[in-house]
């Protein structure tokens, strides 16, 4: 089984053995944030499958409304945590949107891929952009952008871009430390906390081309061949590392598929499989026991570590001292989810405000935040509550300087 003649066969499309794989249980439904928030079955896993499910079998066609079931997915994969039948439906979700591209119009069609297939791949265009983000901050230019645009914008700032990241720390077993794009523009301190705990984990951190994105972005929205181009790019920046560290949810989800991304590409097959099995996700790792008094830590779980790698950050925290408060929302998504907050703002907006609300009842007086859109996202739903909770990924409260 394969790929049906209901898709585009020069596309990515969801898989005829995916998607039998679905028995429509609906043990999925209450896992998911889009149907929880509009009960609607076309906003559910399963509403998505059986319209993936109607193209495959030639009953319908990928259309202007299959593409906006598709869009409403956040892609955070809770439905695929809970599913009894294994159903892969993160990569089911990603061949649909590549199918579904050619629906879009031509301007959404060139913006998406200007930033998604033009930009991401070009290291120097990213650090451009992040300065241009920066400025606009320190002008004050960003508060005529829309609400939307406003709570996604990276907190770039021109005194952290100045400050240079070390290419190399430490001693010991070399690991690849990615450098990736919205991290390394825009999180900067991270950058430098992840390098530390990193050489405080025993290895050599050596890091990888600054601005460099994984292509994780473009994967997730449609532009399947920018991201076979940029695991091209990263994958020999990373291959001499014995592990390969990644700091962000869904960038070490995502280099943990290149084996599977490059699978039919004799050249690079081999050597995407050998660094996809060396990845190790930040939190991971077990620096030393050291009680830092780090005090009540409430815990956000991105998407892409508890649903997609089934990892989280509770174990690093707690040697490091923390009492990590939980949520009680089961994990669900922040809303960020890449680019949805431009894309879908309303639903965003929601989940956002329900995240914040979240950690605030906990008292705690920081949140612990693995992934760099989570942390917008959820600052930025903060501010909109007024509440002072500090947003602080985990490399940052572990850092030993």
């Amino acid at each position: 089984m394969g790929v049906s003649a209901g898709w585009d066969p020069s596309r990515p499309a969801p898989l005829e053995e995916d998607i039998v794989k679905c028995v429509a249980c609906g043990l999925c439904l209450p896992h998911c944030p889009t149907f929880r928030l509009t009960g609607r079955e076309t906003a559910s896993p399963r509403g998505r499958i059986a319209a993936m499910r109607a193209v495959d079998e030639g009953l319908a066609e990928v259309d202007s409304s299959f593409t906006t079931m598709m869009d409403e997915c956040l892609a955070c994969r809770a439905c695929e945590a809970a599913c009894p039948s294994g159903v892969p439906f993160g990569r089911m979700i990603e061949g649909a949107r590549a199918q579904a591209e050619p629906t879009r119009d031509v301007r959404a069609r060139g913006v998406r891929r200007l930033g998604l297939a033009w930009v991401l791949p070009r290291p120097r265009l990213v650090f451009a952009a992040g300065w241009a983000l920066a400025v606009a901050r320190a002008l004050r230019l960003d508060r005529f952008a829309p609400a939307a645009q406003r709570a996604s914008t990276p907190p770039a700032s021109i005194a952290e871009l100045r400050r240079p990241v070390p290419a190399e720390l430490g001693s010991g077993p070399e690991a690849a430390v990615l450098a990736g794009c919205v991290m390394d523009v825009a999180f900067r301190p991270v950058q430098r906390a992840t390098m530390r705990v990193v050489v405080d984990s025993g290895y050599r951190a050596v890091r990888t081309r600054a601005g460099g994105c994984c292509g994780a972005l473009a994967m997730h929205y449609g532009q399947p061949e920018a991201a076979r181009e940029m695991a091209r790019a990263r994958i020999p920046e990373m291959e001499s590392g014995e592990v390969v560290v990644v700091n962000g949810s869904g960038c070490s989800a995502h280099v943990r598929t290149y084996g599977e991304l490059l699978a039919d590409d004799p050249v690079w097959a081999e050597r995407a499989e050998r660094v996809a099995g060396r990845v190790r996700d930040l939190i991971e790792l077990r620096p030393p026991v050291r009680d830092r008094g780090l005090g009540v830590v409430a815990v956000h779980d991105a998407c892409h570590h508890l649903h997609a790698q089934r990892i989280e950050p509770r174990p690093m925290l707690r040697d490091a001292g923390a009492e990590c408060a939980e949520l009680g929302d089961g994990g669900r998504c922040c809303g960020a989810a890449g680019l949805y907050s431009v894309l879908q703002p309303e639903m965003s907006a929601q989940l956002r405000r329900q995240k914040a609300e979240a950690i605030a009842a906990t008292g705690a007086p920081v949140v612990a935040v693995a992934n760099s859109g989570c942390a917008i996202q959820i600052a930025a739903g903060l501010r909109e509550i007024g509440s002072d909770v500090r947003v602080a990924h985990p490399a940052e409260l572990l850092s030993p300087d």
